[in-house]
């Protein structure tokens, strides 16, 4: 490429990135280890009119609540999904409790503005009416809907129509042992059929009952799997997820118009993985930027983006019933004493969650067992009931309040030990006809 073409190419572009180059980034930044002390969480919800899930709610209404929500004095970050939901993205927290506080504060602010528009917010993994539409019309979404309908309907319904707890924890120490960054890597993915089963919440689409106790989880399984596959787990996490990362396929290049647009439309390639692009440098070398971006657009159950980004838990019901899977989850993870318990417990479960030659999750065997059954499943269901206890003993010990104990104590009263999930509430007729029972969004948390 000749001097002033490159000058052009950097402006526009920035400065091309190599395979090797691109490797060595990943590997990089995928694990920043250190003694766990962060917490966060992101929570999606749907938006409608108190009571009538079933209606629409006009692009022009959501875009002035997002207005109004946005001029509030928030702590978290408040961001749109492309067919409406809201999403609350808190603060990086130095303890459970500093998480838990911000964030109630946060969406006790949101939701009596939301009030005031005759607008509120529900904790479902996926809408059980409406069918999907994009309210968002932004060159990423325009193009990632060209890309994930290649697949099949599944990727539109992802975008539009699902909502999820997304809990966001330190990757662990760079030394072997149940804070370990390897140890924390094997068992979010582990633990995570348990997790699903444990908070199920979308048993219905289309306004009847799916078979799946986890519909959300069903639809994530159903799109393409280079973009939503986790990487093996029989090698070294930071090698396995540089690996992935190369050759997982590019969703899109970005036009030099960047995210608004431009002048140059956004290709959709076709086979194109990042480290064949990288190889090839067509139709334009990939840059840094691209690299970064790239990561965007892959959504595995558990993303390491420095931090654990796990992300396979329903939204749930209640003004606070996100908080136990929150509570439960960072009990597992930080405490060491509850670590081992849960790592113990959930490590006879690879031979259905990972087993050789099966699909990665959250396509393999014990993942759509989760989303399907949730804790019918008996050998999630005795997980469940072991790790829930681990995460009770461990609460206090985390400085967790007395009203969060109590909440995870009567979640798994309510649900663990009967071998039950939130959807199953929903599939005995709290969700029934265009109406939606509130009793089952008051949650266990009031």
């Amino acid at each position: 490429m000749p001097e002033g073409d490159c000058t052009t190419y950097r402006a526009r572009y920035g400065t091309a990135v190599s395979e090797s180059e691109a490797e060595a980034l990943v590997t990089g930044i995928c694990f920043k280890t250190g003694p766990p002390r962060i917490t966060g969480v992101e929570l999606e919800w749907l938006i409608h009119e108190p009571h009538r899930l079933h209606l629409p709610v006009s692009p022009a209404r959501l875009e002035a609540a997002y207005a109004a929500l946005r001029a509030l004095p928030l702590h978290s970050l408040i961001t749109v999904e492309p067919g409406g939901q809201l999403e609350l993205s808190s603060l990086p927290a130095a303890s459970l409790m500093e998480c838990v506080s911000a964030v109630s504060a946060d969406l006790s602010l949101v939701r009596d503005r939301l009030a005031t528009l005759d607008l509120t917010l529900t904790g479902l993994g996926a809408d059980p009416w409406r069918p999907p539409s994009r309210i968002l019309q932004r060159p990423r979404y325009d193009a990632m809907e060209r890309y994930l309908d290649r697949t099949g309907p599944a990727g539109r319904r992802m975008m539009c129509s699902t909502a999820s707890v997304q809990i966001c924890l330190d990757a662990g120490h760079e030394e072997p042992g149940p804070l370990g960054y390897g140890r924390r890597w094997r068992l979010s993915h582990l633990l995570g059929p348990v997790l699903v089963a444990a908070f199920a919440n979308s048993p219905v689409q289309d306004g009847r009952s799916t078979g799946w106790r986890s519909t959300r989880q069903a639809v994530w399984a159903s799109i393409d799997p280079g973009t939503s596959g986790a990487p093996p787990l029989d090698a070294e996490p930071r090698k396995a997820w540089a690996r992935h990362v190369l050759d997982a396929p590019v969703m899109f290049i970005r036009g030099a118009g960047g995210d608004d647009g431009g002048e140059t439309p956004w290709a959709v390639p076709e086979g194109l993985t990042f480290r064949t692009w990288a190889r090839s440098g067509g139709p334009r070398p990939p840059t840094r930027d691209d690299l970064d971006y790239h990561l965007t657009t892959l959504f595995p159950p558990v993303r390491p983006r420095g931090h654990l980004e796990l992300r396979m838990v329903d939204a749930q019901p209640g003004r606070h019933g996100w908080i136990v899977p929150l509570a439960v989850t960072s009990a597992l993870f930080d405490d060491p004493q509850a670590a081992e318990t849960a790592y113990r417990t959930v490590k006879p479960l690879a031979e259905r969650a990972c087993p050789p030659g099966a699909p990665a999750a959250p396509r393999s065997p014990l993942w759509l067992d989760a989303a399907r059954h949730g804790l019918a499943d008996p050998e999630l269901r005795e997980a469940a009931t072991v790790c829930f206890a681990a995460a009770a003993d461990a609460l206090p010990r985390m400085g967790a309040s007395a009203e969060v104990c109590d909440a995870v104590a009567a979640y798994a009263e309510r649900y663990v030990a009967r071998g039950r999930c939130p959807a199953d509430d929903l599939l005995d007729g709290h969700l029934a006809g265009d109406t939606y029972d509130h009793e089952h969004e008051k949650g266990i948390l009031r």
